[in-house]
């Protein structure tokens, strides 16, 4: 039975985004009924064969064979995508196999928020989302592909392919990930090590050195951050090769699971087995069972970004109070680091992907039914993949949980509400993790402390002003503003402050992600300071309440003061040196924070 309030939510989504899905699938139908290549001119057609075999043009020409785009995120910047590099060959020697051909349709571009982390470059960060969307799109739009394999893994580069992918919803889609590196330096060692580094216990040496056993080779980082959320996402969302995630790259068995991939988009292309456009098959129950598995992994606060703008693409309006709803019913079932001290490695040894969508399915909270690349439902991603005498195979998971410190059952789960919530008040709509944070700091009453950069926080706390208990707000960090930096660097000092015996709390229109944790933190404001929010009339000395229990968040000013006071406006000067000035346009077109921060239209 699937749970009412799953059902009533998924009910009212499809209800209020009828209109807009009506003239999405409109629009899927009428591009699947366009054959690729058939409608092509001789000279059209000559073009995307010049660089071609002989054989792969041959088959390309008698048409019949799924002709696959591979669009691909590859740089050695990034150790998360890294391992792409020799993916497409692998690719393409797999769909021969199948009988497909394929071409590299695009490399989309993808930045590293572990490196711009307090620089001026991250403030094209989430913006680069829209962008790889449009790039993914200006490789399909050759208009010759029957299907896409999607290589990407991190924060904006997999929600960028997908808005992209939604765009060709007449194609089929798989998801090829690389999965995490091996675990190194622990994660709340690290952590410590930067704690101390703040206060100025640790050398920068002795930092650099523990970021170094922390970030040592190819993969993705091992803690949940958004990037890591991203891949649960995707099997939740039927995307991937079930139990994909998280399978270290260059072993045999993610080599065998990549051409898996290869092989299930011929599978599910017009002329294969069983035609699975990607704009069919992400509907209103994938979205909602995305949201769950955010829900019960204590994910990334990035999603609460992502999901919606995703939805958008394919016709839908996801709202924060759905997240609400849902979060209020779907239970805790995973403690990975920051919401514990496992990473991803010792999550997907305990059960991984695989445990949270099985138990999920049998509580009841998640659609079970619904198209996947697999083809089987859900079902088909509660088990793991492993090499059977050198064959991929899958296998059933532990009825018990082998780490109970790290996965629980649904009828024992860590806590009975996920922990992401919606707070609402005069200040406008925001989100907040608690489930990292200790439940004697999910309600704090404090003065306010005002800046507009984090810059200027660590200024202030390295010349110790940042005494007694403080609400600290950080505004214009916005999209509209610059962009909507992560804060990560904020993270470091709060934890500090608190464990000082300070009552502490942040709110602001900018985003912290994956480094949520340990202090209650109040994100992605709306409306935000740079749009005319409330936050922009906020002074030194006012007093802010928050309330993770009641979901209520309140500037302890009167209307009438705040009608007397002047709207503060940013100091803050574009940086010279980050191509900042070539989003500008980004920053007047981008819609608020609850809608996603997407600067793209309705598909």
């Amino acid at each position: 039975m699937l749970h009412v309030v799953v059902e009533q939510v998924t009910a009212a989504l499809e209800q209020r985004s009828a209109v807009h899905r009506g003239r999405y699938l409109a629009r899927v139908q009428q591009a699947a009924e366009h054959e690729p290549r058939q409608r092509l001119g001789c000279s059209n057609l000559a073009h995307a064969l010049a660089a071609q075999p002989d054989a792969a043009r041959l088959i390309i020409k008698q048409g019949g064979s799924p002709h696959i785009a591979i669009i691909s995120s590859y740089n050695d910047l990034l150790s998360a995508h890294a391992p792409y590099k020799d993916y497409p060959d692998q690719l393409k020697v797999a769909l021969a196999k199948a009988g497909a051909t394929a071409q590299f349709a695009a490399g989309v571009p993808a930045m590293c928020d572990g490196i711009t982390q307090g620089e001026a470059g991250m403030q094209l960060s989430l913006f680069s989302r829209d962008l790889i969307a449009q790039a993914t799109a200006i490789g399909l739009t050759h208009g010759i592909f029957d299907g896409g394999l999607y290589l990407g893994i991190c924060d904006k580069i997999v929600p960028g392919l997908l808005i992209g992918a939604l765009h060709f919803g007449h194609l089929p889609a798989v998801f090829v990930p690389a999965g995490p590196m091996a675990s190194g330096l622990a994660n709340k060692d690290k952590a410590a090590v930067r704690e101390r580094y703040v206060r100025g216990e640790a050398s920068r040496d002795e930092l650099l050195a523990a970021e170094l056993a922390a970030y040592h080779q190819q993969g993705t980082c091992t803690f949940y951050g958004t990037a890591n959320t991203n891949q649960l996402l995707l099997e939740a969302m039927g995307l991937h090769v079930p139990g994909s995630a998280f399978i270290h790259p260059h072993t045999p068995l993610r080599t065998a699971l990549t051409a898996e991939a290869a092989r299930l988009v011929a599978r599910n292309s017009r002329q294969g087995e069983r035609y699975l456009p990607l704009g069919v098959q992400i509907d209103a129950r994938a979205l909602v069972n995305a949201v769950v598995a955010l829900l019960a992994s204590a994910g990334s606060t990035n999603h609460s970004l992502h999901l919606p703008a995703i939805a958008r693409a394919a016709g839908y309006e996801l709202i924060w109070e759905d997240f609400a709803a849902l979060s209020a019913v779907v239970p805790l079932l995973a403690r990975v680091y920051p919401n514990g001290a496992a990473d991803v490695n010792q999550f997907q040894a305990a059960g991984g992907p695989g445990w949270l969508i099985r138990e999920l399915l049998g509580a009841g909270l998640l659609h079970g039914n619904v198209p996947t690349v697999a083809g089987e439902g859900l079902a088909a991603y509660c088990r793991e993949p492993w090499l059977e005498e050198g064959r991929l195979a899958w296998r059933d998971l532990p009825e018990q949980s082998p780490a109970e410190d790290i996965v629980r059952p649904a009828a024992a789960p860590f806590a009975q509400e996920s922990g992401l919530q919606l707070l609402s008040g005069n200040l406008g709509r925001a989100m907040v993790k608690t489930s990292a944070v200790d439940p004697a700091y999910w309600q704090v009453r404090a003065p306010v402390r005002v800046f507009d950069s984090e810059a200027a926080v660590h200024q202030a706390y390295a010349a110790g002003l940042l005494q007694g208990d403080l609400v600290l707000v950080v505004r214009f960090q916005g999209p509209r503003a610059n962009g909507m930096p992560e804060l990560h660097k904020l993270m470091p000092l709060l934890v500090n402050l608190q464990r000082n015996g300070q009552r502490v709390a942040l709110v602001t229109d900018g985003r912290l992600s994956g480094a949520s944790g340990q202090v209650l933190a109040a994100l992605h404001l709306t409306p935000e300071a740079a749009a005319g929010g409330v936050l922009a009339r906020v002074q030194e000395g006012d007093w802010i309440s928050l309330d993770a229990l009641s979901g209520r968040m309140e500037l302890e000013v009167s209307e009438a003061e705040l009608a007397t006071r002047q709207p503060a406006t940013s100091t803050e000067e574009l940086a010279a040196g980050f191509g900042l000035s070539l989003f500008s346009a980004q920053r007047r077109l981008v819609g608020p924070a609850d809608q996603g921060a997407t600067t793209l239209e309705w598909e």
